[in-house]
């Protein structure tokens, strides 16, 4: 408790320091704040940098409308629906529009031979070695701030 008591007549004295103080020492003009606030003083700024002109829309004035476009009439006949056309016809055209390989020896390589690996190493499996042995030791009695609260 001596540092509870050190800080209690410390605080003490310092605050009856500063009512001493404020009786004895004279006091600061207080600044009137209406007359600061009728007449601020004039800050102005100029820069030497050109902003571009502003962009001024004129809503004033209707849009304009696209026209409408051309009909253009289809003159590819209608393909028929998949209802109308058999499984057979459907695969057939789709083969008729396929294209033929320009090379027919690309379609066939005739080496068809797999890369042989490299040989895979065997792989060692480290050893398990016994943990160092460990000591137990007493543990010391503390001292000072940190335990030993007899003193005080």
């Amino acid at each position: 408790m001596p540092l509870a008591r050190y800080f209690f007549f410390v605080g003490a004295a310092l605050l009856a320091l500063m009512f001493i103080s404020d009786a004895y020492l004279p006091k600061l003009p207080v600044a009137d704040n209406t007359v600061a606030a009728a007449d601020p003083p004039l800050i102005r700024i100029h820069s030497d940098r050109k902003w571009p002109e502003r962009v001024v829309f004129d809503t004033s004035v209707p849009t304009i409308m696209p026209g409408p476009a051309a009909n253009t009439v289809a003159s590819v006949a209608a393909p028929a629906t998949v209802a109308d056309v058999s499984a057979k016809v459907r695969v057939r055209e789709a083969f008729a529009q396929l294209q033929p390989p320009s090379d027919p020896t690309k379609l066939h390589p005739a080496d068809t031979k797999k890369p042989e690996s490299k040989p895979q190493h065997k792989r060692r499996i480290a050893r398990s070695r016994p943990n160092p042995p460990t000591m137990l030791a007493a543990q010391q009695p503390r001292f000072g701030f940190f335990g030993n609260s007899g003193w005080w």
